[in-house]
């Protein structure tokens, strides 16, 4: 007789057939073993068949477990596998069974072998965009690589990188199932990926579940990070959730790169986690913890001279940025189905160490080549936005080599020597020479004042060649061997250098300091005081609302332009609709020119809001000698989001002993009053008619000649600074003793 429960279960799979809920997919891949995992709706057994054709002939039984309902995720690690070596298989599970599928193990690290990862973070689901998703892994991933390679997935492509935000929402089954993994089974049935936890994720259960990465984690952390070997490359996944910003994931993240450092078969380390230390489209997603992360990435390759890069997310859009004094690459490889973060949207800035950012969907690709020469080439593969359509457009490439060979050292070519004018001042250096071909990257200008005493650093200006910040290139008509910069004081000593970075990252030296002197000049120094809100707001008086010195991001603000602090008129941390703000300024010492009508104003700095709506203002006002009001100048303003460099000038009102500066901020949309101000001045130029002459041997410039002259005189002797020209009094082009009897007898004369 038939048992009744038998006819019972055959009805049952009858009426109601076993069903994947996900397809197979791999995880973990060394170069002899590799994890299978899938999901099916109820309870059943779990096997691969598996081959090196698709004969199969092999039968490995993993185990299984309960995920959500009756659903089982069923786990198979195939072992004793060979490197590099193409295997076929088929999940099995009772009368269900897989289409099969392909996967090639990786190389033995010996055999120097090249890779291709795909790297990419913020998938989960743009509910405005339902199949984005789904478009980047069929239309972006799949048929880039068909049609710049082959149809080969698994001989084309080695890793698939996440960094974070899998889904909409972690807890959410039907994300996971109908989301992330139904558009992805093509992919990662034969290539597999290595994922780290965003916020999204909410560190369920959902995520541990279906992902079986490297186990060697800190004990109690396992999966939160880890790290895995191929070829030539080192890949480390962080966490860099608010939970889980501790120091023991640092103290691990320390000891494995210092094992990569001295592993003679990593030839670089990449990294992913999912929030970013900057960005540029989206600075609410800052995270300090990231800067930690980048700090040891950076001593990594200051000490073992392997280039490096972390990927994040966080932020739905891609930038690539660069540390300025390391070889370490930072890269946002979203969006790849969220939601984009479009220009003008949210607090954005311009960030110094960032060349590109795009408010658009895509991937990364990473070719990394191993063998004597080392090196990898990241490409950002665009799908477009909203407003433009790409299809798989190649927006951003960056070339780094292992053993990159440096700039040639430049020379500083102007100013140099004595007689500088430094009123229309402009820093020259020779042209950029890179004997291994690279492309010029940046330049890094430094100006000091008074070498020759205590050097008091004026300038360290890092400039990129190129700057994609809205759209445009801030850097488009760039000369990288020049530098304009505001006029200098007259009559002092100044000296500079400067260096060049290749597009490998590659500093050159230092220029040798060049040193020069300046004649008197026709501008004042700037007559503003705490200029740069470095004293709080001291020297400014509030006539209306709020105003504040505030440091970076301080109340939801932004970064300075230089410095620490900078001026919020109106306000961040105690907000009013509009403010009003102002230091006169004593200009009686420049009546001979103003009364002649001979003096001109000039005035200005950097202004900046938050998101392009806030309108920052700054004038300058003309007072009598009873402070009545006799003049004032155009407003200078802006509605941009970042730091905007504005100035004007005009001649002076004849009556003129004193010039308020006033600033003014308004809120137009917010809750805050996003009116910024940074570095402003205001000087005075004189026609030459009128200016005092310079008295000779006046070293310190107090207009008195005494004993302090002399020891300044003394000094520049003994440092051997002969270019000074206010020192050689006997007019013989030395500096010498002869100059120091010159000066005793203009003073004992006096």
């Amino acid at each position: 007789m038939v048992h009744t429960g038998i006819i019972v279960a055959l009805l049952f799979s009858f009426l109601f057939p076993l069903e994947f809920e996900v397809e197979p997919y791999l995880q973990s891949a060394t170069p002899n073993s590799i994890f299978i995992l899938w999901e099916t709706d109820s309870n059943a057994d779990t096997r691969v068949e598996w081959g090196t054709s698709t004969f199969l002939g092999n039968n490995t039984s993993g185990t299984a477990f309960y995920n959500y309902g009756n659903s089982q995720i069923h786990t198979v690690l195939l072992d004793g596998l060979n490197p590099d070596t193409r295997y076929y298989y088929r999940a099995i599970t009772s009368n269900l069974s897989s289409e099969i599928y392909d996967f090639i193990t990786p190389a033995d690290p010996e055999s120097e072998s090249s890779l291709k990862i795909i790297a990419m973070s913020d998938i989960q689901k743009d509910w405005s965009n339902w199949d984005k998703y789904d478009e980047i892994i069929h239309e972006g991933i799949m048929d880039y690589l068909t049609d710049e390679y082959s149809d080969d997935l698994p001989q084309e492509l080695q890793m698939v990188l996440i960094a974070g935000d899998l889904v909409d929402t972690g807890s959410n089954y039907s994300h996971w199932t109908g989301h992330f993994f139904a558009p992805s089974t093509p992919l990662f049935a034969h290539v597999p990926l290595y994922t780290v936890l965003g916020n999204h994720e909410a560190n369920t259960s959902y995520y541990f579940n279906y992902f079986n990465l490297p186990q060697n984690g800190s004990t109690g952390y396992e999966e939160h990070w880890w790290f895995t070997d191929n070829s030539n490359l080192r890949v480390i996944g962080l966490d860099s959730n608010w939970d889980f910003q501790l120091d023991v994931q640092l103290n691990w993240l320390e000891d494995v790169l210092a094992d990569a450092c001295y592993n003679p078969q990593i030839d670089f380390v990449f990294a992913q986690l999912h929030h970013p230390y900057h960005s540029e489209l989206w600075i609410d997603g800052n995270t300090d913890y990231t800067g930690d992360v980048i700090t040891l990435m950076e001593a990594f390759t200051d000490e073992c001279g392997k280039p490096s890069i972390h990927f994040f997310g966080h932020t739905h859009g891609y930038s690539r940025g660069q540390s300025q004094d390391h070889e370490h690459l930072m890269v946002n490889v979203a969006t790849a189905g969220g939601a984009i973060d479009y220009w003008g949207e949210w607090a954005q800035t311009d960030y110094s160490e960032f060349t590109v950012s795009q408010d658009e969907w895509g991937f990364v690709v990473v070719e990394v080549n191993a063998g004597d020469n080392p090196d990898f080439t990241l490409k950002r593969i665009s799908r477009g936005n909203r407003d433009t359509f790409r299809d798989n457009e190649i927006r951003d490439e960056v070339y780094i080599k292992l053993y990159n060979e440096p700039p040639v050292k430049p020379e500083a070519l102007y100013p140099v020597g004595n007689n500088i004018d430094g009123d229309a001042f402009l820093l020259e250096a020779s042209e950029f020479i890179d004997n291994d071909g690279d492309d010029p990257s940046a330049v890094q200008w430094r100006l000091y004042k008074n070498c020759e005493i205590e050097p008091e650093l004026l300038l360290d200006e890092f400039v990129n060649k190129e700057n994609w910040y809205f759209y445009e290139d801030t850097q488009e008509s760039l000369e990288l061997s020049l530098l304009s910069i505001q006029p200098l004081d007259g009559s002092t000593p100044y000296c500079w250098q400067v260096r060049y970075r290749d597009s490998s990252l590659g500093w050159s030296p230092w220029s040798d300091t060049t040193h020069f002197q300046t004649i008197e000049s026709q501008f004042s120094a700037n007559l503003l005081l705490n200029a740069g809100a470095e004293n709080g707001t001291d020297n400014w008086i509030v006539h209306e609302g709020f105003f504040e010195s505030l440091e970076a991001y301080v109340c939801d603000g932004i970064a300075p332009y230089s410095g620490i602090y900078y001026f919020a008129a109106g306000a961040l941390c105690n907000t009013s609709d509009y403010a009003e703000v102002s230091q006169t300024i004593d200009v009686s010492e420049y009546n001979d020119c103003i009364s002649s009508g001979l003096a001109e104003a000039h005035f200005g700095g950097f202004l900046s809001d938050w998101g392009g709506s806030d309108h920052p203002e700054m004038q300058i006002v003309y007072l009598d000698a009873s402070n009545n009001e006799i003049g004032y100048s155009t407003i200078l303003d802006t509605y941009n989001s970042s730091w905007t460099y504005l100035s004007a000038s005009q001649p002076v009102p004849e009556e003129t002993k004193f010039i308020q500066c006033v600033l003014m901020g308004t809120r137009y949309a917010g809750d805050d009053n996003d009116s910024y101000f940074d570095d402003l001045f205001v000087k005075i130029f004189r026609d030459a008619s009128c200016m005092t002459t310079f008295i000779a041997g006046d070293l310190n410039q107090d207009e008195i000649l005494n004993i302090l002259d002399i020891i300044i005189l003394v000094n520049i002797i003994l440092e051997g600074y002969n270019y000074q020209l206010q020192a050689d009094l006997n007019e013989d082009g030395l500096v010498n003793i002869l100059d120091i009897i010159s000066l005793v007898n203009i003073i004992l004369e006096i």
